[in-house]
């Protein structure tokens, strides 16, 4: 049974935060999937995920229902590597093959303190109507914030907008941790990587859990992401 407040927001409900002692224990498979160790249903949501990698065309499916990334727990399928760089940067092409999706669902590229569901965590979610997040939980079990910048696919105006890219689409985009420091890279047309906005700071010593991620949104129903030309590299160098 989904509980009523893992519900999401429509015009007569508003989604609202878990009960604080609300937990479900993360499912994780113990499989390789191209360059990743293993993937977990962190929070276990009501439906399992799954993931699938396109070998010949080096894309990454990521399949899960969950009510969402945010708040003091997540819920959600990730593929990941556990390492313990003081610097490392990801980035990936991102796509949703359904066109109908909730549009608060959100892929990920995501470093974790575990892979529990209410683990301390930085990460990158593009959403499904275009916002992007870096977004930020710093202590077990706290309230997710974020610096939201907002644009959906077609490049036009989605709602209130931060720092200029109200008029353009992100192509691609990347998540570089050095040190304690997280920031935003964007693509927008094509062009190099570049920094994009002021960074987030987390403490995170290793060893943590780096990867890409996927949530519907939507409780008990699964849709799904596309990652493509996913670049993981462990050291200083910018995201690309």
């Amino acid at each position: 049974m989904v509980p009523a407040w893992a519900q999401p927001g429509s015009a007569t409900h508003t989604q609202v935060a878990p009960p604080a002692e609300f937990h479900r224990a993360s499912t994780t498979l113990q499989q390789p999937l191209g360059i990743f160790t293993a993937q977990t249903d962190v929070g276990s949501a009501v439906v399992p995920g799954s993931a699938s990698l396109d070998a010949a065309i080096g894309t990454y499916t990521v399949r899960s229902a969950g009510y969402n990334i945010w708040y003091g727990r997540d819920e959600f399928r990730m593929l990941w590597q556990r390492v313990t760089d003081d610097d490392l940067s990801l980035a990936a092409d991102i796509s949703f093959p359904n066109p109908d999706g909730y549009g608060d669902r959100k892929a990920v590229l995501m470093v974790r303190a575990s892979l529990d569901d209410d683990a301390p965590e930085a990460f990158i979610g593009l959403h499904g109507a275009g916002m992007i997040q870096l977004a930020l939980r710093p202590t077990r079990g706290a309230p997710v914030t974020d610096l939201e910048y907002r644009i959906n696919s077609r490049g036009m105006v989605a709602g209130p907008t931060t720092g200029g890219l109200a008029t353009l689409t992100a192509q691609r985009i990347g998540l570089r941790k050095h040190g304690e420091s997280f920031s935003l890279y964007v693509s927008v047309s094509g062009e190099p990587m570049h920094a994009f906005g002021p960074p987030i700071h987390l403490a995170l010593p290793g060893p943590y859990y780096v990867g890409i991620g996927f949530c519907s949104h939507l409780p008990a129903t699964v849709d799904s992401a596309r990652f493509s030309n996913v670049m993981l590299m462990h050291g200083p160098a910018e995201p690309r």
